[in-house]
């Protein structure tokens, strides 16, 4: 099968908002199933079981990571530029992807206190990285549907049958063990995903006939893409780090109380990976085709959409966020300062992660340094913030500041350093790759505009009007505040700062790829 042929023009703005639609409607969707997930965590398990959970799950997931070997991004650069079939180049990386779990998920089962450091290990847990194969495959079989534009698949498996699985699996399973349901939802849910990712590839690519495995070709794309694997390992992996670093030095409840404002102030983020599956082919293509001018434009396009919803995303959250917190449970109120601070690490990191979309492609090698040079820093960082609490918690308490504290292992004030730390390295890598990139397309790719900041400020005022009212409860805040907030802020934001070109993602239009 020969190589798709490039997109053109404003056809691929139009292609992008097409995209972007269908997967923005995947995040609704996503946010209404995570939520209704958090709350049943916190309120039947607590912050304990959730704190073993997210430690446990955040190694595998970062394992799978590793196991994909790029292909979640390469692949779209790999069935842009072969003469191969393409169902024959996916089968390639479902087996490279299958092997590669073997010996990641090989090394956990063998290892498992790497996945339970503080905690005994019961029953089943020794199994849990078999979960490996199902999230691998998954991700390269809907990279593969992503290449051919089929983003509904995505959504289906990731925003709708995922989250709602583990979620409804959740409570169900919280009658049978509150120490083993989230693991075994977990499970589940990954069993579920698999089967919606794979049933869909299946119909597009069909059976890969005359397909015969070849090591040397799969050693070549192994080798191949391993910048790219590794950026997507660090990329993945600063966004995780903080829990690992909280894992060490904090009590599990700590933890599970830090998971709840990460799962919250992911969401945003989620917005960015919205776009990746229709980004990555749209880029390659125009790459294959010598049209950088086209990149510059498109990065350019789509860092507006995702830092202006964001943004607008950040403040809903963030300024109630004792709500937003208290919704998962009283004990979880602690973690509003850890939300806030994530939730604008999120928004600062919006231009490095558009910007990585290109990279991964122009420039992978440099792209990956600057990414290990990001995580380096956060995790050097993370360790110096978190003594410095250690040694200034004590001092304060003696000045008479703040009141008695609790332990150390304990305190969420304290545990806010990780997060801190995630900030900033995200923001140093932002610029970063953003003049990289600049530099090597040749024209502006940078998303900002000072109309965002004017959506802010009203949007803020009017975040912070709602948090004073008389006798407010969380109820309100959540119920009225947010939308509120996303409403001023949307308005501001369509009459100020939308083009043309931006009103697209709002067309209901298709677009031929």
């Amino acid at each position: 099968m020969a190589p798709a042929e490039p997109l053109k023009g404003p056809g691929d703005i139009e292609t992008l908002a097409q995209g972007g639609r269908t997967n923005f409607f995947g995040f609704l969707l996503r946010l209404a199933a995570r939520l209704p997930f958090l709350f049943i965590a916190g309120r039947w398990y607590g912050a304990e079981a959730l704190g073993r959970f997210a430690y446990a799950t955040i190694i595998v997931e970062f394992a799978a990571q590793i196991a994909t070997v790029g292909l979640k991004r390469g692949l779209a650069q790999q069935l842009s530029t072969t003469s191969r079939p393409h169902p024959h180049v996916v089968w390639d990386g479902l087996l490279v992807g299958f092997l590669t779990s073997i010996l990641v998920a090989g090394l956990l089962i063998a290892v498992p206190e790497l996945m339970f450091p503080n905690s005994i290990i019961n029953g089943y847990d020794r199994l849990l990285p078999l979960t490996i194969f199902g999230w691998v495959a998954s991700d390269i079989a809907l990279a593969a549907l992503a290449y051919r534009g089929d983003i509904g698949a995505m959504v289906r498996a990731r925003s709708l049958v995922e989250p709602w699985t583990i979620s409804i699996a959740a409570f169900v399973l919280a009658w049978y063990s509150t120490r083993d349901g989230l693991i075994l939802a977990y499970v589940l849910s990954t069993i579920a995903a698999f089967v919606a990712s794979l049933w869909p590839l299946f119909r597009s690519y069909g059976w890969p006939r005359g397909w015969r495995p070849a090591p040397v070709r799969l050693y070549r794309i192994a080798t191949r893409n391993l910048p790219l694997a590794g950026a997507d390992a660090i990329e993945w992996g600063s966004r995780r780090l903080d829990i690992a670093m909280l894992g060490l030095f904090f009590s599990a409840p700590i933890v599970g109380i830090y998971y709840v404002a990460q799962q919250v102030a992911s969401l945003p983020q989620k917005l960015k990976t919205s776009f990746d599956p229709i980004l990555g082919p749209v880029i390659t293509q125009n790459l294959a085709a010598g049209d950088k001018t086209a990149v510059a434009r498109q990065v350019r396009q789509v860092g507006f959409w995702i830092i202006a919803a964001q943004l607008g995303i950040a403040l809903a959250l963030a300024i109630p966020g004792k709500a937003v917190m208290g919704l998962v449970g009283p004990g979880f109120v602690g973690g509003t300062g850890a939300l806030a601070i994530l939730l604008a690490a999120e928004a600062i990191a919006a231009t490095a992660v558009v910007s990585e979309a290109a990279l991964i492609y122009v420039a992978p090698k440099r792209n990956l340094a600057i990414s290990v040079a990001m995580i380096a820093l956060q995790a050097g960082l993370s360790v110096v913030l978190v003594e410095l609490a250690r040694r200034a918690l004590p001092a304060i308490e003696r000045a008479g500041w703040v009141g008695e504290r609790m332990a150390f292992r304990d305190d969420p004030v304290a545990a806010a350093g990780p997060a801190i730390a995630l900030m900033a390295a995200l923001g140093l890598a932002s610029v970063a790759k953003a003049l990289l990139l600049k530099k090597l397309l040749g024209g502006r790719i940078s998303g900002w505009r000072w109309s965002l900041v004017w959506a802010a400020l009203v949007a803020s005022a009017v975040g912070w009007a709602v948090t004073r009212l008389p006798h407010s409860l969380e109820w309100v805040e959540l119920a009225f505040g947010v939308p509120l907030i996303l409403g001023v802020y949307g308005a501001v934001v369509w009459f100020r700062g939308f083009t043309t070109d931006d009103r697209a993602l709002f067309r209901s239009k298709s677009v031929a790829a």
